[in-house]
């Protein structure tokens, strides 16, 4: 079986990783269920590379019912020891307008009902992880140097809220996730990113701002049509910024 040590999952508007060479599909079924996806493992800028899309493909799996176990025990059992996570997100912060690539260091959750833990699985056993800082400072590091090198604007840092979905956020929920002290607002990094951390898994999230949350930044409704095309003009930002990752790892 093909072998990486990064693992990149994508999210809504990074379902497909055509650049990704030579890669041959995996169907891995784990203790906890069938991943979202194959598990596409090739090569990416000469680095071995795994890839998972989060929501399926095609996307059609809602955020609350993405199996995250299953996801991450799939990239480790083909050896991935780092994952890249790419989210889109709503911003709350001033500074988190339509098309700002992101690196949050903190989060907040405020999902439920979700396998939150490898331990909800029968006969595992109980791991209390230390979830000081959820994302690797490490890959954090990494991120923002390869942000510099190939010029592209990368905010260090960021509170990011976690909430149920599908449906987007009340504007009387964002006033409550700013007083919180939340900066984005996304769906999919809990449970991923404590699973990565049970796991042993190095992870960082690269949160692409698709739009301003409910209330924020002037609009009275959030387009579906507006998001899509914020999301495909960043996205190949993020192709950029991960091409520059990669030689480094």
């Amino acid at each position: 079986m093909s072998r990486a040590d990064i693992g990149i999952i994508g999210g809504t508007g990074f379902g497909r990783l055509a650049e990704l060479q030579s890669a041959q599909a995996l169907d891995l079924d784990t203790a906890y269920g069938q991943p979202s996806s194959p598990v596409l493992v090739g090569s990416m800028a000469s680095v071995p590379v795994a890839f998972l899309a989060r929501h399926g493909t095609p996307h059609r799996i809602a955020p609350h019912r993405v199996n995250y176990a299953a996801n991450i025990a799939a990239l480790k059992a083909v050896g991935v020891r780092r994952i890249i996570a790419i989210n889109a997100v709503g911003g709350i912060a001033e500074w988190a307008g339509p098309g700002v690539l992101a690196l949050p260091d903190q989060l907040i959750d405020y999902s439920h009902g979700r396998i939150s833990s490898f331990s909800d699985v029968e006969g595992q056993a109980v791991e209390h992880i230390d979830f000081t800082d959820p994302f690797s400072q490490t890959l954090r590091l990494k991120l923002l140097e390869a942000a510099r090198s190939a010029a592209i604007d990368l905010h260090d840092g960021g509170v990011l809220a976690v909430t149920q979905g599908p449906r987007l956020e009340t504007r009387a929920e964002i006033v409550r996730l700013a007083r919180d002290g939340c900066d984005l607002v996304g769906m999919t990094s809990m449970p991923e990113a404590a699973l990565a951390r049970e796991a042993g898994i190095d992870y960082a999230a690269i949160a692409v701002v698709a739009n301003a949350a409910a209330g924020c930044g002037g609009s009275e409704v959030i387009g579906m049509h507006e998001i899509e095309q914020t999301l495909a003009q960043a996205m190949h930002r993020v192709l950029k910024l991960v091409n520059a990752l990669l030689p480094s790892l």
